[in-house]
C-alpha cells in the first residue's frame, strides 16, 4: 500500500500539494540519497556564508557536481559570481563568500525554471551595491501602510526569543540578492536607539548576517534631545555631534556590520535640521561624519512634504538641487520614483539627473498603499522598469534613471536602491499571493535592472506555482496587463492622488474632508471644472515642467507632444479636446475607466480556468481577492465618472456599461482602515 501511495504521489503535479504561500518562490524539492551520492558539492573554505551556499546545493541541487571557489583577487565581481562548465562539473567562482551564496540560488533558480545549464558560462555583478528593503514597522507591532498583518519583528520577545521566520525572511531576501534591511518606520521612534532596543536589533542582525544581510535603522533627528536630554538637536552644535558619535560607537559595539541610518527629516511633521535654520546637508553630514570611521552610510530621504503655496510636485527639487555637492561621500539622497507619492503612474522625479555631484538612489514602494492594498493584483515590475528606464537627458541621451544611480555612472561611491516592504506576519508574507511577485521583482531588478518584466514574471510563476505552459503563459499575461488595468480603473491619462482621505484605498475625487490642507485634497490634483480637468504644470501654470531637462521640458509642456498617459499630470485639458483615438477627452476618460473594469473581469476568467493547476487554498484565496478587486474597480469607475460628469456635462458613451451606483451613496462611504496603519 505504501508503495502504491508513493507511485501515486509521483503523478500529482507539485503545484497541487496544499500550500499557504509561506514557502514563497523557494519550493525546492530535496534531492534523494541516490542523487546526492552521484553528485558532489565541493568547498574548501570554512566560512559560514560559503558553507550555507554548499548546504543549499547539497539539499536541493540535482544537476552536475559543483565546485565552489572563493577567489578574492577577482574584485570586479563585487558580490557577484561566475558559473562555468568545466568538463562534467560546474565551477562557481566569487570574490566574496556571499557571492557563492547568490550563485547557489542562481543555480537553483535555473533548475526550477527548467533552464539548460549544459553549456553555462555566465558572470553576474550586481548593478547596485546596497539593495535594501525599507520596513515601515512600528515598535508596537503595527506596520504603517502594511496590509499583510502585524510586523515580523516581535520586539517584546527579543532578544531572548528568536522567531524561525527571521531566518526564513533572510533566506528569501538572499535568494533574490537583497543584502540590506531597514527594520523600522521612517516616522521613527527615538526609542529604537536605546540600549534595550539595540540588544534586540543585534539579535536580528546576528540571524541575518549569514545570509549577507546588513541591518540599518531609521533614525529620529530629535534623538539627542529626546534620549540624551540635550537642549536641542541642532546638527552644528558640538554637543549634538558628540551625542551622535557616542551613539554610533555604541551601535557598532553591538553590531560590527551595521549599515547606517535612513532619515526622514522636515517632512510631514518629522523633526529635522531646518528646525534650527540648518540645511538637509548639515543634518546628513553630521550623521555621515559619525558613521564614516565604520564605513556606514546615511540614506537621506528627499520626500519633503510640507505646507507650501508652491506645487507639491516641485518641493524635492527646490530643496535639494541647490545643495548639490554639499553632501558627504557616504550620504545617498533617497528619492521616490515620482514627484508626488507612489502613485499608480507619475513621471520620474526630476531630481534624478539634476544633482551630478551627489549620490542618488531610487525609493520604490512594494506595499500597495495607492494600488488597492493587498486586495488588488498589481504586478509592479513594469512600474519599476518605467522609472529605471526613464531617460533624464541629464548627461545627454542614455542618461536613464538606472544609469545615473548605478555604478555605471562612474565613481567610487556606494550605489543603492530601495523599496518599501509589503511583508507582514501573514502566512503568505504579503497578504496576496501575487504580492510576493513584487517583492521578488524588486530584488531581481535591484540585482540586474536590465531584466525584463516578462522574464521576471516567468521565473516567479515557475518557482511559485508551476512551469506548465498552459498555466505560465496566461498568468504571465495577466500579470503584465495588471498595472495598466489599475491605472485605467483608478486614474487614467495622468490623473493622480484622487484617493480617499488618509487611508488611500478608495476613490474620493470630491475631497470634501474639512480642515485639511489643500495639498491633502484630491481636487488640488485634478482641478476639474466646467472647462476641463488636470493640473497645469506648464509655463502658464506651476511651471513644474521647467525642472525637467530638454527635450522633456518642451515635450511635456506641449499639449500635442505630451504623452497621453501623463496628459492630465502636466495639463489642464478641455473636456472636448480631441485625443489620439479621435474621441473627446471626456469620452476617452470614460473608455479608459470602462477598459480597466473589463480587464479585471478578464483576470477573474483567466484565473478560474486555471483551477486544475493550483492547490485549492491558494486558488480560492486569489479568486476571492479578484472578486474584491472587480468590485473596487466598478466603485472607482462609477465614483470618478459620476463626479467628473458634473463638470463635463456630457453623457457617458452609450456603448459603455452604465454606472450601478448613485453618487450621493458613494459619497457616504467612509472606510475605517485603522487596522492597516
Amino acid at each position: 500500500m505504501r508503495k502504491l501511495f508513493f507511485l501515486l504521489t509521483l503523478l500529482i503535479p507539485r503545484a497541487l500539494y496544499a500550500a499557504d504561500g509561506s514557502e514563497l518562490w523557494l519550493r525546492y524539492k530535496p534531492v534523494d540519497a541516490e542523487v546526492a551520492q552521484r553528485r558532489t558539492i565541493r568547498l574548501q573554505v570554512n566560512n559560514e556564508i560559503a558553507q550555507l551556499a554548499k548546504k543549499e546545493l547539497d539539499s536541493y541541487w540535482s544537476g552536475s557536481p559543483v565546485e565552489l571557489r572563493l577567489d578574492r583577487s577577482v574584485k570586479r565581481l563585487k558580490e557577484g559570481y561566475q558559473i562555468k562548465r568545466r568538463g562534467s562539473d560546474l565551477l562557481v567562482t566569487a570574490a566574496k563568500p556571499v557571492g557563492l551564496l547568490y550563485a547557489a540560488y542562481h543555480l537553483l533558480r535555473l533548475q526550477e525554471v527548467g533552464a539548460d545549464v549544459q553549456n553555462i558560462d555566465i558572470e553576474e555583478v550586481p548593478d547596485f551595491d546596497i539593495r535594501i528593503l525599507n520596513h515601515w514597522d512600528n515598535l508596537d507591532g503595527t506596520v504603517e501602510r502594511g496590509y499583510a498583518g502585524y510586523s515580523l519583528w516581535k520586539w517584546d520577545d527579543l532578544p531572548k526569543k528568536i522567531s524561525p521566520r527571521y531566518e526564513r525572511y533572510a533566506r528569501a531576501n538572499a535568494s533574490i540578492g537583497i543584502n540590506a534591511t531597514v527594520l523600522n518606520n521612517v516616522n521613527a521612534s527615538p526609542q529604537i536607539l536605546t540600549p534595550d532596543y539595540l540588544e534586540k536589533v543585534k539579535a536580528l542582525a546576528d540571524v541575518f548576517r549569514k545570509y549577507g544581510i546588513r541591518v540599518y535603522l531609521s533614525a529620529n533627528f530629535s534623538s539627542p534631545k529626546v534620549l540624551g536630554g540635550l537642549a536641542d538637536s541642532d546638527p552644528l552644535r558640538k554637543e549634538v555631534k558628540a551625542w551622535w558619535i557616542a551613539k554610533v560607537d555604541e551601535i557598532y559595539k553591538h553590531i560590527p556590520d551595521f549599515g547606517g541610518f535612513l532619515v526622514k527629516a522636515n517632512s510631514e511633521g518629522q523633526p529635522g535640521p531646518q528646525d534650527y535654520g540648518r540645511t538637509h546637508a548639515d543634518g546628513a553630514n553630521m550623521l555621515a561624519d559619525a558613521l564614516k570611521p565604520y564605513g556606514g552610510t546615511v540614506m537621506w530621504r528627499a520626500f519633503v512634504y510640507n505646507p507650501t503655496q508652491e506645487d507639491r510636485a516641485k518641493q524635492a527639487y527646490q530643496e535639494f538641487v541647490p545643495l548639490d555637492g554639499k553632501f558627504r561621500e557616504n550620504v545617498i539622497i533617497q528619492i521616490k520614483n515620482g514627484p508626488i507619492d507612489f502613485q499608480p503612474r507619475e513621471p520620474f522625479t526630476p531630481v534624478f539627473g539634476a544633482m551630478d555631484k551627489t549620490q542618488q538612489m531610487v525609493e520604490f514602494q512594494i506595499t500597495q498603499e495607492y494600488l488597492g492594498f493587498s486586495n488588488h493584483l498589481v504586478y509592479l515590475a513594469p512600474l519599476f522598469k518605467e522609472t529605471l528606464d526613464a531617460e533624464t537627458f541629464s548627461r545627454g541621451p542614455g542618461s536613464t534613471v538606472a544609469r545615473i544611480t548605478t555604478s555605471s555612472a562612474g565613481g567610487s561611491k556606494k550605489t543603492a536602491i530601495s523599496a518599501v516592504s509589503n511583508i507582514g506576519e501573514d502566512d503568505s508574507w504579503t497578504g496576496h499571493h501575487f504580492g510576493q511577485a513584487n517583492w521578488y521583482a524588486f530584488g531581481r531588478l535591484a540585482w540586474n535592472h536590465q531584466l525584463t518584466s516578462e522574464d521576471i514574471a516567468e521565473e516567479w510563476i515557475c518557482q511559485t506555482f508551476t512551469g506548465a505552459t498552459a498555466f505560465r503563459e496566461p498568468v504571465r499575461q495577466m500579470m503584465m496587463d495588471s498595472r495598466e488595468a489599475v491605472v485605467d480603473y483608478m486614474m487614467p491619462l495622468g490623473l493622480h492622488h484622487i484617493f480617499a482621505f488618509d487611508h488611500h484605498y478608495g476613490p474620493e475625487p470630491w475631497g470634501d474632508m474639512e480642515g485639511g490642507r489643500p495639498d491633502w485634497m484630491p481636487w488640488y490634483y485634478h482641478n476639474a471644472d466646467t472647462t476641463g480637468i488636470g493640473f497645469n504644470r506648464t509655463k502658464s501654470g506651476s511651471n513644474a515642467v521647467s525642472q525637467y531637462k530638454e527635450p522633456l521640458q518642451t515635450a511635456y509642456g506641449n499639449l500635442t507632444t505630451c504623452p497621453e498617459n501623463l496628459l492630465l499630470y502636466f495639463h489642464h485639458v478641455s473636456w472636448s479636446h480631441t485625443m489620439k483615438s479621435g474621441r473627446s477627452l471626456w469620452d476617452e476618460l470614460c473608455f479608459r475607466y470602462d477598459r480597466g473594469v473589463k480587464e479585471v473581469r478578464e483576470f477573474q476568467k483567466t484565473w478560474d480556468r486555471l483551477e486544475s493547476y493550483v492547490d485549492q487554498q491558494r486558488f480560492e484565496e486569489v479568486q476571492s481577492k479578484l472578486k474584491i478587486q472587480t468590485r473596487d474597480a466598478v466603485w472607482w469607475k462609477d465614483a470618478c465618472l459620476l463626479y467628473f460628469q458634473i463638470f463635463a456635462k456630457m453623457p457617458i458613451p452609450y456603448e459603455l456599461e452604465r454606472p450601478i451606483h448613485e453618487l450621493d451613496e458613494l459619497k457616504k462611504i467612509k472606510l475605517d482602515m485603522k487596522h492597516h496603519n
